[in-house]
């Protein structure tokens, strides 16, 4: 039996609610932000007032920019917190959002993947071999909601 695959980037896309820019707030730690994205982005910097500017971004792709931009002190733990920030982000927003929650469930056991060929860590990367972390977190918390 050949493994289902749902692959997912654009926002605007089926199953674009996947997305890290897809419009859900979360609420964590005290704060909403305005997509997964926004809150990410913010928490890999030191700076408080930043990762504020980056919550306040009009938009994630806005977001991302800020996040991307080396101007600003990463915290010196990042890549070893960066898997675990990103569950954080996730996991508040499908169980914050009880249609998202449904709309995971509905893809039962099939594979999820990040399709894009700009990033090979979060999606499937160029050449399809990534290591679509994004999706795998989502399968995760897709199992972690259905025990």
């Amino acid at each position: 039996m050949q493994e289902t695959t749902i692959k997912f980037y654009s926002a605007e896309d089926e199953y674009g609610e996947f997305s890290n820019f897809a419009r859900y707030s979360i609420s964590i730690k005290g704060k909403t932000w305005p997509t997964s994205e926004h809150y990410f982005q913010a928490q890999k910097f030191v700076d408080a007032a930043y990762r504020e500017k980056i919550r306040k971004a009009n938009t994630p792709a806005i977001a991302a920019r800020l996040g991307r931009a080396r101007t600003e002190k990463l915290r010196p733990d990042w890549e070893s917190v960066k898997v675990q920030v990103m569950r954080d982000a996730l996991m508040a927003k499908f169980q914050q959002h009880a249609d998202l929650t449904a709309l995971l469930l509905s893809t039962g056991a099939a594979k999820l993947v990040e399709d894009t060929s700009d990033d090979d860590y979060w999606g499937c990367g160029s050449d399809g071999r990534g290591k679509n972390m994004l999706g795998r977190i989502l399968m995760e918390i897709r199992t972690s909601i259905n025990i």
